[in-house]
C-alpha cells in the first residue's frame, strides 16, 4: 500500500469515526447545542456543494472528454453525476423515515419513548448511518487519492456531517440502557462503515482504474455529496437552527473551500 493510499484511507477513516465524536457530544453537553449542530451542517453543504460542482465534476468531465470525446464526455458525465445521485436516492429510500438517523428527533421527545422502542431506533439508526457512509467512504478515498488537499476539505466536511450521526445513534441506545459504553460502541460500529466503504472500493475497483473509469466514478461522486447536501444537510440544518445560520453555514463552507483550492494553484 503506497503513501497515498495510506494517506487516503487514513482521511476516510477520520471522517467516519466522527461518529464517535457525537457521541461523546451527546453524553457530556447539558444540552443539545443545535446552533453548532446547524452551522457545521450548513458548512459542510457549503464545501461539499462547492467542490462538488467547481473540482469533482469538472475534473470527471476532463478525463472522460480527453478519453472519449467533447460529445460523448459531456453526455457520460452528466449521466455519472445523476446516476451517483439515483444510487444515494434509492439508499435513503430503503431506510424507513422512523430509522432514518437525518430525520431529526429532539431529546425531549426521546425521554417520552418506550426503552423497547428507543433501543431499536438506535441499532437501526446506526445501520442506516453505516449503509449511507459506504458511498461516502468511497468518495473521500477517490477524492483523496485524486487531490489529497481536495481529499483533506471533503474528509473534513464529511466529519462534521458525521457528528449529528453519532448523536442520532448514541442518545436513544443511552435514554434505553443506561450504558454509554454501548452507546458509544454502536455510534463507533456505525463510522467504521466508511473506512470499510474505501478498503472495498479500493480492492474491487483499483486494478481497473483508468481515465474512463476514475471520469465515472468521480462524477458519480460529485452527484451522491449534491444529493447528500440537499436531503440530508441543509434540511437538519435548517430544522436544528435558524435559517440564517445554516445560511451562513453554507456560505462559509463555500469560502474556505474556494480560499483552499486558491491556495493550491
Amino acid at each position: 500500500m503506497n503513501n497515498n493510499v495510506l494517506f487516503a484511507f487514513s482521511l476516510t477513516l477520520m471522517a467516519g469515526l466522527a461518529t464517535g465524536i457525537g457521541s461523546c457530544l451527546a453524553f457530556f453537553s447539558k444540552k443539545d447545542n443545535t446552533k453548532f449542530l446547524s452551522l457545521s451542517l450548513g458548512f459542510s453543504a457549503g464545501v461539499m456543494i462547492y467542490v462538488s460542482f467547481v473540482e469533482i465534476f469538472v475534473k470527471a468531465k476532463d478525463s472522460l472528454v480527453a478519453v472519449l470525446g467533447e460529445t460523448k464526455g459531456n453526455y457520460l458525465v452528466v449521466l455519472s453525476f445523476f446516476l451517483g445521485m439515483a444510487i444515494i436516492g434509492i439508499i435513503d429510500k430503503l431506510i424507513p423515515s422512523y430509522e432514518n438517523p437525518h430525520e431529526i428527533k429532539n431529546i425531549s421527545d426521546l425521554e417520552k419513548k418506550k426503552k423497547g422502542s428507543l433501543y431499536r431506533m438506535g441499532i437501526f439508526s446506526a445501520l442506516a448511518i453505516g449503509i449511507h457512509n459506504f458511498p461516502e467512504g468511497l468518495a473521500t478515498f477517490i477524492s483523496s487519492l485524486e487531490n489529497p488537499t481536495l481529499g483533506v476539505s471533503i474528509a473534513v466536511a464529511i466529519a462534521l456531517h458525521n457528528i449529528p450521526e453519532g448523536i442520532a445513534v448514541s442518545v436513544p441506545i443511552y435514554f434505553s440502557t443506561g450504558d454509554k459504553k454501548k452507546a458509544f460502541k454502536y455510534s463507533f460500529l456505525s463510522g467504521i462503515a466508511e473506512p470499510l466503504g474505501a478498503l472495498i472500493g479500493y480492492l474491487i475497483l483499483m486494478p481497473f482504474m483508468n481515465e474512463l473509469v476514475f471520469g465515472v466514478i468521480f462524477a458519480g461522486v460529485a452527484g451522491i455529496m449534491v444529493f447528500i447536501s440537499l436531503d440530508e444537510l441543509l434540511p437538519a440544518a435548517e430544522k436544528y437552527g435558524e435559517h440564517h445560520l445554516a445560511i451562513y453555514g453554507v456560505i462559509a463552507g463555500m469560502v474556505v473551500m474556494a480560499v483552499s483550492l486558491l491556495a493550491f494553484l
